[in-house]
């Protein structure tokens, strides 16, 4: 059965006479009688009853328009949907992370999202950074990039990458000499974070709150360049992921191993379980994926590049 043939019968029903329909589907009526009979003649039996120059519907023909009904409603969906991704959706995503450093992804990403999807805006929230979940569940967000799952009854954690956070520290500091370090070092450092509260510190919350230690001196400090200048002047110790630590490296400052195996943390998108998201949100992700893979081969071939450079003038 043809969708022709679907969309004819319904158009003689709802228009209540071939001449409405012939208008609707813009054929002529040799043309519209034409097709009828031929849908009648691959069905094998008449789909109307003509009485009087009036077109009612058999038992076969009021089958057929039930499915012509669905049929034609669902392929009117899929040819929406496929236009509204070949020429853009309408809407926004709210996002944020838990991490300022996080944010460097994003110009990269938002440029190509925007090539591929220009009617849609993408609003950085910067007032739920450190507690991205939280407003997550109050609906402020869309999705957000944590490290911390939790409310897995609501939330659906899609992994994103896993970084490996390092202890950095001047090179004067006795750590610059030390192949790895343990959480029971910390008790003796001077530990630079970037926010409260410390839950959302992925050392503490990994590492020193569950072997009940606790630094020295806690400095709080959100800049991360104002950080790596007091780790420079040997004033304190602070954790940060390999990738963040690229732009700072070979400056007077030394990276240390959490652990011999290393401390490594997941990062996911985390976006609510009950919701329904346009299609764009995984188009969004994909981008985000696609990014952080990049760079993170980037720096692989910069630090290759590094090392021979060290090599050859050894020579």
């Amino acid at each position: 059965m043809e969708i022709r043939y679907l969309k004819l019968i319904k158009a003689i029903v709802e228009e209540g006479s071939i001449t409405r329909a012939m208008n609707v589907l813009h054929l002529s009526q040799s043309a519209l009688s034409y097709q009828l009979k031929e849908a009648e003649l691959q069905i094998g039996t008449p789909v109307f009853y003509r009485r009087n120059k009036k077109l009612t519907l058999t038992p076969i023909g009021k089958k057929l328009y039930a499915s012509a009904i669905r049929v034609i409603a669902e392929i009117d969906k899929t040819e929406t949907e496929v236009k509204r991704m070949i020429k853009g959706e309408h809407g926004v995503v709210r996002i944020s992370t838990e991490c300022y450093t996080s944010y460097h992804w994003l110009p990269a990403v938002l440029k190509k999202f925007n090539d591929q999807f220009p009617n849609v805006d993408v609003e950085i929230v910067f007032e739920a950074t450190h507690h991205p979940v939280e407003k997550l569940l109050e609906g402020e967000l869309d999705i957000a990039i944590t490290s911390n799952p939790e409310h897995f009854d609501k939330i659906e954690f899609i992994k994103l990458f896993s970084d490996e956070m390092l202890a950095v520290v001047s090179d004067k500091h006795p750590w610059s000499r030390r192949p790895y370090v343990t959480a029971e070092d910390f008790q003796e450092v001077n530990l630079i974070i970037h926010s409260l509260p410390l839950d959302t510190v992925s050392i503490f919350r990994n590492e020193l709150t569950p072997n009940g230690i606790k630094p020295e001196k806690l400095i709080v400090l959100p800049l991360t360049e104002a950080s790596i200048e007091l780790v420079k002047a040997n004033m304190g110790v602070i954790v940060m992921a390999n990738w963040a630590l690229q732009p700072y490296l070979n400056s007077g400052i030394r990276t240390v191993k959490i652990r011999p195996e290393g401390f490594f943390r997941q990062q996911y998108v985390a976006r609510m379980r009950d919701r329904v998201y346009p299609v764009f949100f995984d188009y969004f992700i994909k981008f985000l994926r696609e990014e952080i893979d990049l760079n993170g081969k980037t720096a692989s071939s910069k630090k290759q590049a590094q090392l021979m450079d060290m090599l050859l003038s050894e020579k």
